[in-house]
């Protein structure tokens, strides 16, 4: 691909471990490819780059505030087309454009630096109200959800996806405030729950746990794990970037399995983290993790 278009690059938002996933993606240059969390087109752009003409990559993305920023940069290339679809709509997706199988599959969970500066809840740095919704125009929000879960049961949301000892005090904490609408509300619960060392880390321990909560995260990259291999043309790739134990448990679960299977060989036999430089860099890429297999 030689558009201009595709060789700028976001003010908001750096593409992690690009070279890493390039090298481990791409197996066919003129192939199909599929970024199934392209938010602001960062690998995209990158992928667009090293595929032909001939070629084509989907992007799928929940956030359409992301989608519609993503669809203007890479508006030059006719090998790429957007869709507001959750990656794990895998099947759904390739039947609409007639496609059986992809040579490559790129996973980044992470947020994007766009979405972490926004001021729709998933950061604690910022103001704003408790949303927490990848896609706005669906679902329960994050204050909702607290309103309609007992202490109890939020307890285990803090516990099970936030890994927070704490979770149970926290919890009443929660419950007991007056309000609880805004992202300042969350932080004055927790701040009356917990002592003040590491509680920056409790707090984004929280705010994780009510994201992956809200968005039904590891639900949803299990229902795709189970499935993906069969959209796989045999000697595709798929990259997958996690950034928390949870997910990248889950990885390196489904593709121990997927190998004993012998459908999959795994390229990583560690999770591969971003270089020292990249992290000095780029300080949101240091709980990167990338694993990798092939389809055989």
């Amino acid at each position: 691909m030689t558009s201009e278009i595709l060789q700028e690059t976001s003010p908001y938002h750096i593409p992690v471990m690009v070279n890493e996933v390039l090298d481990l993606l791409i197996t066919d240059r003129q192939g199909i490819y599929l970024d199934g969390t392209v938010g602001l087109g960062g690998h995209a752009t990158y992928i667009l780059n090293t595929l032909s003409d001939s070629a084509r990559l989907f992007g799928l993305d929940r956030d359409e505030k992301a989608l519609a920023i993503c669809k203007e940069r890479l508006s030059g290339s006719g090998a790429f087309s957007c869709h507001h679809l959750s990656y794990d709509n895998l099947p759904q997706l390739l039947k609409q454009e007639g496609v059986t199988t992809v040579n490559g599959i790129l996973l980044d969970l992470g947020l994007s630096s766009c979405q972490l500066d926004s001021h729709r809840g998933f950061s604690y740095q910022n103001s704003g109200d408790l949303d927490m919704r990848f896609d706005s125009s669906s679902g329960q929000t994050a204050a909702q959800l607290i309103h309609q879960t007992s202490a109890d049961d939020l307890a285990d949301i803090f516990y099970n996806f936030g890994e927070e000892r704490l979770s149970r005090r926290i919890a009443k904490s929660v419950k007991d405030m007056n309000s609880m609408e805004s992202i300042g509300d969350l932080k004055e619960a927790i701040r009356r729950s917990t002592p003040p060392n590491n509680r920056q880390k409790t707090l984004a321990r929280i705010f994780q746990s009510l994201r992956i909560a809200v968005n039904g995260e590891l639900d949803r990259l299990q229902h795709f794990m189970d499935s993906f291999i069969e959209f796989l043309t045999p000697g595709g790739r798929i990259v997958i970037i996690s950034y928390h134990s949870l997910e990248d448990r889950m990885v390196k679960h489904s593709f121990k399995s997927l190998k004993k299977e012998k459908l999959l060989s795994v390229l990583t036999k560690k999770p591969l983290p971003p270089t020292k430089e990249e992290q000095t860099k780029n300080n949101r890429s240091r709980s990167a993790k990338l694993r990798a297999g092939e389809r055989i």
